[in-house]
Order: C-alpha cells, then structure tokens, then sequence
C-alpha cells in the first residue's frame, strides 16, 4: 500500500501517483543506523535518496525489511529499496520484493558502491559476477540469479594491499571526495533513468566506462 504521506507530497508537488503494477525494482544498498550514514559502503543509499528526489518520492514506507517508495521513472513504474538487513543480506530483501511482485531479475536494477574504481566513476553490468562485493553476491544468490543489472559506483582503491577492506569501505568520504559524489548521484538518476526507459546502450554510452 503507497505511503499515504507520500501520496499527499506527490499531490501538493504535482508528481502523478503511480497507477497499475509495479514491474521493476531499484535497489540502492547499504547499512541502517546513523553511524554509517556517511560512509563508502552507503554510496548505494545516497544514490537511490537522488533518484527518489528527482522523482518526487519518499524513501520511508517500511516493508521487505526495507524503506521503500513506488515511483514513475522512464515510463516504468518502480519500487524503489534501501535495504535494512546491513549489506551482506540484502538479498533478504530485494528477492522477498521480487517475489511479491513476480519481478524477474532482469528488471531489477542495484546501486552500489566499488573499491575498484576512482571516486565519481561509474560503471554499468546488465548482468555477471559479484565481483566480491558480498551484498552482490547475497542478491545473486537468493535471486538464483545474476541477470540483474548493476550501477557500480567508484569510492576510491584502498591506500594500500594491506589496509582492511571492512575498515576501508565503513570509512568516511574526504570533503572533497563528498562533492565528487554529489556529482555522480546526479549522472546515476540520469542513467538509472535511461535504462528504465528501455535505453541501456544509450545509459552505458553516456555514463559507464
């Protein structure tokens, strides 16, 4: 049932209420609780807060151990997640969705974060490997699937080979590092966009590398 505190928000803003099923799902991904709020594992989060901004939504309806909204974007109406479970099972929640809404996991799209890559750079899968990101790889597993599309979000390589990957990743942003990201989160809604809009060529053209 659509948040009836939302629906008022979408009124009084002019956003029309999402009408019919909901046929596709983005996830961004993260960790509940304030102390995580600003850190690199929650890149998913702050991404899908850009998103659901652009498309008039709040994240804050409470269901699939989730925070959720349903919003309009490229044509498609979405269930939009911030999983509540802490990271490595998120799979928890984007399939208990998935299966409530006999969603396939093509038409499931996941935000997150990637060590693997510079800060503000953004990279496109429409479906592979976890690549050893454990949220990734918890989605595969409980989809039984890894045709799901991805948005990796660059938040820098670790300084060293020996600096703990947990300790790296549950750190926080640089100020500089900050308005980078703020940057992205932008380019991320747009692409999310285009590849709701049946143009995922296009999205990866324009924002992946």
């Amino acid at each position: 049932m659509t948040d009836i505190f939302a629906l008022f928000d979408k009124i009084k803003s002019g956003t029309p209420a999402p009408a019919g099923p909901i046929t596709h799902i983005v996830a961004g991904l993260g960790n509940p609780g304030e102390e995580y709020a600003a850190t690199r594992h929650n890149t998913g989060f702050l991404c899908l807060d850009t998103l659901a901004r652009q498309a008039g939504a709040r994240v804050t309806t409470l269901k699939f151990d989730s925070l959720t909204a349903d919003a309009v974007i490229g044509g498609k109406h979405v269930l939009l997640m911030k999983p509540q479970t802490y990271m490595n099972l998120s799979g928890n929640a984007v399939a208990a969705a998935a299966a409530f809404y006999k969603i396939p996991a093509e038409h499931i799209i996941v935000l997150c974060d990637d060590v693997l890559s510079d800060v503000g750079h953004i990279r496109i899968r429409l479906k592979g490997s976890h690549g050893g990101h454990n949220g990734l790889r918890n989605i595969a597993e409980r989809l039984g699937s890894e045709n799901y599309v991805r948005v990796k979000v660059g938040v820098g390589r670790k300084p060293n080979p020996e600096y703990d990957l947990a300790a790296w990743v549950l750190g926080k942003f640089s100020p500089a590092d900050m308005d980078i990201l703020a940057q992205t989160r932008g380019r991320v809604a747009d692409a999310v966009t285009l590849l709701l809009s049946d143009k995922p060529e296009e999205a990866m053209s324009r924002y992946s590398s």
